[in-house]
């Protein structure tokens, strides 16, 4: 992958096991579909219960070894994997606008996300210490080293195909476990263009197998069930999450669950509104809304509310909505039919129950799993899009009047990883980050995602925490040590 175009035909399309690139048990493939186009791209093995074992054998060969591996050894093969992602970011864009619809732009600045979490944990992979200290009662030393948890699967979601992918491998690696990564059907080719560069970035045999299949419920449950896998990472919905859990729960297995959202954006009467907007526009449109970081629900306070309104649907409507892969494009497709149909109902309902559309409001009518950049206004507090996440470019907005009624609004959700709240009045601000259930905050930013910083929810988003040190230590176990000397 040296030049910058891209050759479809050039993607590795079959299971990586072991190192080597294999066919299915069965044969059988999964059609990777152009969202923008409804056209097939390419076919990709169909992975089945033997070849999961297949995989677990292969993570299970290679874990003693890459445990033993030196933290600086582990640490110089993930900057390479960093530096390879970048020499191919501009194919791998390509590659993630046409599988998965998301704008060239969009595609671009998630390469450059993803490759951040080889090149911070290719950082971390040395500083995995450990404690020691004298036990209160002056009787022993106690000794904490962190050890790898061992084989862990990693299953990912379509939205982010190489983020989400990279920011479980690069922990799992620097901490020293093998691992088995399931992607999405939906986008199963970033995935395996990223196995190819960890091979050529000198990851050993086994240390990462991929495996794509349409019967995940069968192929998870099989690794689950295998007592050699010690720890599951999903990013995913809740109700998925929820089914692994209970699996999980079988064999006591350590879990890490980055699960939906339903995320407020809070704008107060004093906020910037220039920068409110700019927020709400990245907060919303990044990916076309199909992130579980976007901004859900829109909660203004009224003397700022028609402004707000007013400015962010023309920004909307003025957005260029196409082909993710074309130069230009600010909004692509959904990722399939089933998104489309998912989103058009949200807003129907809201509809039908008084919403007013400011801008858009239905699918366009064209080839393609598009819909239209959208903004409703008086929206009731019993529309569905206010309950569940949108994931489609909509913005619902609701107006509210005092502090202690934007915190009840924005807490009253079963979710709470983001929020985003705007106003010129710090002190204002951090008050109702501290009162907002949720486990990041974006005060006066539309982006809250960094690999050097913690990401994960609290209530029903999830358990555990992505990026930062945090992450790192979700792929260890603390083994503790009592002596005298």
């Amino acid at each position: 992958m040296a030049s910058t175009e891209l050759n479809i035909a050039s993607i590795p399309t079959d299971l990586f096991i072991g190192g080597a690139w294999r066919a299915s048990a069965t044969g059988k493939r999964i059609d990777v579909i152009d969202p923008a186009t409804e056209s097939r791209l390419a076919s990709v093995a169909d992975a089945s219960v033997e070849d999961a074992i297949q995989a677990v054998d292969a993570a299970d060969k290679a874990a003693k070894d890459w445990a033993k591996t030196a933290p600086r050894v582990r640490s110089d093969i993930l900057r390479r994997c960093y530096d390879l992602m970048i020499r191919d970011a501009e194919k791998l864009a390509k590659l993630i606008s046409l599988e998965n619809g998301k704008s060239l732009t969009d595609a671009k600045g998630e390469v450059a996300y993803a490759a951040e979490f080889f090149r911070w944990y290719a950082e971390e992979a040395v500083r995995i210490n450990g404690e020691i200290s004298i036990a209160p009662s002056g009787m022993a030393r106690t000794l904490v080293q962190y050890q790898p948890v061992g084989i862990s699967l990693l299953i990912t979601p379509w939205n982010f195909p190489a983020a989400m992918a990279t920011r479980k491998i690069g922990p799992a690696l620097a901490a020293g476990c093998t691992c088995i990564l399931k992607p999405a059907t939906e986008t199963p080719l970033t995935a395996y263009a990223i196995a190819a560069l960890l091979a050529e970035a000198g990851v050993p045999a086994g240390v990462v197998n991929v495996l794509t299949t349409s019967t995940a419920g069968k192929v998870s449950n099989a690794i689950l069930e295998d007592p050699r896998v010690r720890k599951l990472s999903f990013t995913g919905s809740t109700e998925v999450g929820r089914i692994l859990l209970r699996k999980a729960a079988d064999s006591v297995i350590n879990c890490s669950m980055e699960l939906g959202g339903n995320a407020p954006f809070v704008v107060f009467d004093d906020a910037d509104m220039d920068a409110a907007i700019e927020g709400a526009m990245i907060a919303k449109m990044r990916n076309g809304g199909e992130a579980c970081t976007a901004a859900n629900r829109f909660y203004v306070q009224r003397g700022a509310a028609a402004e707000f309104s007013r400015r962010l649907a023309e920004r909307i409507a003025a957005l260029v909505v196409d082909d993710g892969i074309k130069p230009g494009t600010q909004c692509g497709p959904l990722v399939n039919k089933a998104a489309v149909e998912k989103v058009a109902s949200l807003v129907d309902d809201a509809v039908a129950k008084g919403a007013k559309v400011l801008t858009g409001g239905k699918a366009p009518g064209r080839v393609g799993y598009f819909f239209q950049p959208t903004v409703l206004t008086d929206v009731s507090s019993d529309a569905d899009l206010l309950g569940e996440e949108i994931f489609g470019p909509v913005a619902p907005i609701v107006v509210f009047d005092t502090e202690a009624q934007a915190v009840e609004l924005a807490n009253a959700t079963e979710y709470g990883l983001v929020a985003y709240i705007y106003t010129s009045d710090l002190a204002r601000g951090l008050r109702v980050s501290e009162m907002v259930e949720s486990g990041m905050i974006a005060l006066n930013r539309g982006l809250v995602s960094d690999p050097a910083a913690p990401f994960g929810g609290v209530k029903q988003s999830g358990l555990g925490r992505e990026g930062a040190h945090h992450g790192l230590l979700e792929f260890t176990e603390a083994k503790y040590i009592s002596t005298n000397w």
